[in-house]
């Protein structure tokens, strides 16, 4: 079976189940999409790596992960999706260390998290993408299957619902202001508002 690699899209929250967000994986080459709902705290963990220059006081349970890893000589080489059954994906982290080769069962959403850290290739077998794969038509959502309607909602965006509406708050701030509430969510360990106050930055900043 041919390996496909996958790219993170972006984090959505989840309208279908309270607390949950979709993490949404884009083949490189090719137009699908492969949505994968993940808890609240493996969200924070993913958005915290992707946001580069949001550093946590203290390290996350992937942060101390990777420290461990890198203690003793361990490399994540890749994160391969290799199974879904009834809605689940299964996943495996390929590690190497002395040049010998292991293969670590892990959930789907700590392996993209560590494979972030890492820096390290995501894949997926070409039959879970011709079964799983789904097609975004613009950001609203709506995709070419009815099972995953609602499951996406602005891919680009993180944070919880709540905090979506009253993103609009940080617009009247200055510069200066928002990198004092950036440095204070950070200290505090909220990143969903981090998340919101950096975006705010960048549209200020682009």
């Amino acid at each position: 079976m041919s390996l496909v690699k996958l790219a993170i899209k972006g984090i959505s929250y989840s309208q279908t189940q309270n607390g949950a967000y979709a993490l949404i994986l884009n083949e490189v080459d090719g137009e699908r999409k492969l949505p994968i709902v993940i808890g609240a705290f493996e969200a924070q963990s993913i958005a915290i790596a992707l946001e580069k220059e949001i550093k946590p006081p203290r390290p996350l349970t992937h942060d101390l992960f990777k420290n461990f890893a890198d203690r003793f000589d361990i490399v994540v080489k890749q994160v391969i999706i290799h199974k879904l059954v009834d809605g689940v994906f299964y996943s495996s982290i390929i590690c190497e260390r002395d040049k010998i080769e292991e293969i670590i069962d892990a959930r789907t959403s700590d392996a993209i998290a560590l494979a972030l850290r890492f820096n390290a290739p995501i894949f997926t077998y070409k039959n879970i993408l011709d079964k799983a794969g789904i097609y975004l038509k613009g950001t609203t959502g709506e995709t070419e299957s009815s099972e995953n309607d609602g499951v996406l909602s602005a891919p680009e965006t993180f944070g919880l619902e709540n905090e979506v509406t009253s993103a609009g708050s940080f617009s009247n701030k200055s510069i200066s202001e928002l990198y004092e509430l950036l440095n204070e969510a950070v200290q505090n360990e909220d990143y969903e508002k981090a998340a919101k106050i950096r975006d705010e930055i960048s549209k200020k900043e682009s």
